[in-house]
């Protein structure tokens, strides 16, 4: 039996190993794709120390990854439009029975040699976008851009505040900047991720605990307060900060996942300013099929949004260096 490696978590044990199992064969509307690059994320760490659990998963294992990118190298049954050798992105999940069903969280992703994906689930990615960074916009890029364009509708020149410039963040950052909005406030206690803020294009970068925080934030916004706060930290005190910094008709919009209670101190203030909290999770498909288009027009740039690229024998490694942060990266990557 012909095998390949795949990156394979055991949900009941939480147990991740890089093991050599069967080669996938595509069923009747699937393409098996050749995987080139996947992306390392939260999510996936999540899912290894147990605080993430699948939905929808029908046994115990999941080869994990849903960022993916690579080339079409076969076709099922019924399959057309696509040929071998094309080079293609990987939708991060498909509704299935009514329910959003997650890659590499409800079935197997991509965090292996070969991926199967159902037809529907490809984009094709211009000749002159790396796969390295094509492999990151159905998640890292698309759900900031899901958040600002959908879920917050943010419009040009409105004041904006971006907490948490890792993974998602560091990208929310550049698209704000893209989709006009001023000033954009970015705000983390790592210095390093302040420093990559500002050259992304925040205007102003703050530490949280800084004294001076919510006098620079009102003379940023001349005291009206930002418009849009995301969190994209998920963290009980960063909402709170967040929420004290909205304008009237404010929005704080949730990105970062939490399973803290959100305290709002002044339900009065809240209620008589008109403001709002907003969930958000993920993206649509149009969204990464949006940013594709617009980074094939030269409006976007990832090459400095992979921090590393990592052999899929070190997908171990890459958990281990995101969840201690090491370097503050944007996104590591597995190269099968």
């Amino acid at each position: 039996m012909v095998g390949v490696l795949a990156g394979r978590l055991d949900v009941s044990s939480r147990s991740f190993s890089v093991e050599e199992v069967p080669e996938p064969q595509p069923g009747p509307g699937e393409v098996r794709v050749r995987v080139r690059a996947a992306g390392v994320c939260l999510s996936d760490l999540h899912l290894v120390e147990g605080s993430l659990t699948p939905l929808h998963l029908p046994g115990d294992v999941v080869t994990l990854g849903h960022e993916v990118a690579g080339e079409v190298e076969s076709l099922g049954e019924g399959v057309t439009g696509w040929e071998p050798g094309q080079r293609v992105l990987l939708q991060a999940g498909e509704e299935r029975g009514g329910a959003v069903h997650t890659r590499g969280v409800d079935y197997d992703g991509g965090w292996a040699e070969l991926a199967l994906a159902t037809a529907s689930t490809l984009v094709p990615i211009p000749d002159d976008l790396p796969f390295e960074q094509a492999a990151i916009i159905p998640d890292a890029v698309s759900t900031p851009w899901a958040a600002i364009s959908a879920t917050a509708g943010v419009r040009p020149a409105q004041a904006v505040g971006v907490w948490g410039v890792g993974g998602l963040g560091a990208h929310a950052v550049q698209l704000l900047r893209m989709a006009g909005a001023a000033p954009i406030v970015a705000v983390d206690p790592v210095a390093v991720a302040r420093e990559r803020a500002l050259a992304l294009g925040a205007d102003v970068a703050l530490d949280p605990s800084d004294e001076a925080f919510g006098d620079v934030v009102g003379r940023e916004t001349r005291g009206a307060g930002l418009a849009v706060a995301f969190d994209f930290a998920g963290v009980p005190a960063v909402r709170e900060q967040a929420l004290a910094t909205l304008s009237y008709r404010g929005r704080l919009v949730l990105v970062g996942l939490a399973d803290a209670p959100l305290t709002v101190r002044d339900g009065t203030r809240f209620s008589y300013l008109r403001q709002q909290v907003l969930g958000h999770y993920g993206s649509e498909p149009q969204h990464v099929t949006e940013l594709v288009a617009l980074a094939a027009r030269g409006r976007l740039d990832f090459s400095a949004s992979v921090s590393d690229v990592l052999p899929l024998a070190d997908a171990q490694t890459a958990l281990d260096r995101l969840g201690s942060k090491e370097g503050s990266p944007v996104r590591l990557v597995l190269r099968p």
